[in-house]
């Protein structure tokens, strides 16, 4: 098949697609891609967060089961699946459950993490505090040097999953590093920061590095449009997968703050240092972390949606969802080493730079 050509859905008979982590914000996006591409969709999940209502209404399924447990991913596949989406690997061990059920799967798709990438001295950004932020080129290709597997860390502990994976299974395997992923019902929504801050009537909102910033972003919609694609295109390979161009900090205040009809200040911070110390957002940055998505562009996969467009149904979420307790809703964004809402230490900022202003 041509990869640049355009599957004919027409000629083609259903398929079956079970998502591990079915029910969470990235298997949630890709179920909806799948299902609207007349795929077959079984969302596996502890129990924890149930089938919504709206997929089962479209005839999506649901395993509930432990990945962990022994045999349990076996059994769900009995009658075994087109493909597996997983959407929650973190280590070799699930690599290892996934080479169990090889032989009932037709292909995997399995979601790393753009983490893993380092520079010539082997910094990542799982050591930045501590080891100083990492030097890497603009656009880093999927050939960019990457930790060595291994127990250590979040990275090390990906790259141990996708050599197990890439070196021993025997049907195709797409690995995808996707970056700052966006999108509704996250356990680490990076919106959070701006948005609570406007909800919470904040009449300036600091932006270190002077908001100029470039985390690279990846909507969940563009990550389910490039699974459903590597899945009409199978082999075996890694893809960048992020949206069509990162913005900047300021840029993504000024959409939420459009968004929301926020009238209050955007402040840029002009102060280099790192770890900053007022207006860290989850995006701030000493220095660009950007991807090249040229292989996945290569493969036929055209993004869905910019920062801009996908970033409103995030942010319409959590206006609606709006947390009491947001470090338990929200448990990745709590774990974060430093205050995110030091509205006291902001304050003060304010008062020095421009006194009788806040």
């Amino acid at each position: 098949m041509d990869p640049g050509a355009e599957p004919d859905s027409g000629k083609t008979m259903s398929r079956r697609a079970f998502i591990i982590g079915g029910t969470g914000q990235i298997g949630r996006a890709v179920a909806d891609e799948l299902l609207t591409h007349g795929w077959e969709v079984i969302l596996s999940h502890r129990g924890h967060r149930l089938l919504p209502e709206e997929m089962a209404a479209r005839g999506a399924k649901q395993a509930v089961l432990d990945r962990d447990e022994p045999g349990a991913l076996a059994r769900a596949l009995a009658a075994g699946a087109d493909a597996v989406i997983d959407t929650i690997a973190y280590t070799d061990a699930h690599a290892d459950q996934l080479l169990e059920i090889e032989r009932s799967t037709g292909a995997f798709v399995v979601i790393s993490s753009c983490s893993v990438y380092c520079d010539a001295a082997g910094r990542t950004l799982d050591e930045a505090r501590t080891g100083g932020f990492p030097d890497l080129p603009l656009a880093m290709t999927e050939d960019q040097p990457t930790v060595d597997p291994g127990p250590k860390t979040y990275s090390t502990r990906k790259v141990a999953l996708e050599r197990r994976l890439l070196d021993h299974a025997r049907q195709p395997v797409t690995v995808l590093r996707p970056c700052a992923i966006h999108g509704p019902h996250s356990v680490h929504p990076r919106e959070w920061w701006f948005v609570k801050r406007m909800l919470d009537g904040r009449g300036a909102i600091p932006l270190a590095y002077r908001g100029e910033s470039r985390f690279h972003t990846s909507a969940v919609v563009n990550l389910a449009a490039l699974v459903r694609r590597a899945l009409e295109v199978p082999g075996t390979r890694i893809l960048n997968a992020a949206d069509p161009s990162p913005p900047t900090v300021a840029e993504i205040a000024t959409t939420i703050a459009g968004h929301l009809d926020y009238r209050g200040r955007l402040l840029p911070v002009d102060d280099d240092s790192y770890p900053p110390l007022i207006g860290a957002t989850p995006w701030s940055v000493p220095a660009p972390f950007t991807l090249d998505t040229s292989a996945a562009l290569a493969l036929g996969y055209r993004p869905v949606a910019t920062y801009r467009d996908a970033s409103k149904a995030a942010c319409d979420w959590l206006v609606k969802t709006a947390p009491a307790d947001w470090r338990e809703a929200f448990p990745v964004l709590a774990s974060y080493a430093r205050d995110l809402f030091d509205y006291a230490g902001e304050d003060a900022h304010f008062e020095r730079v421009s006194p009788g202003r806040t």
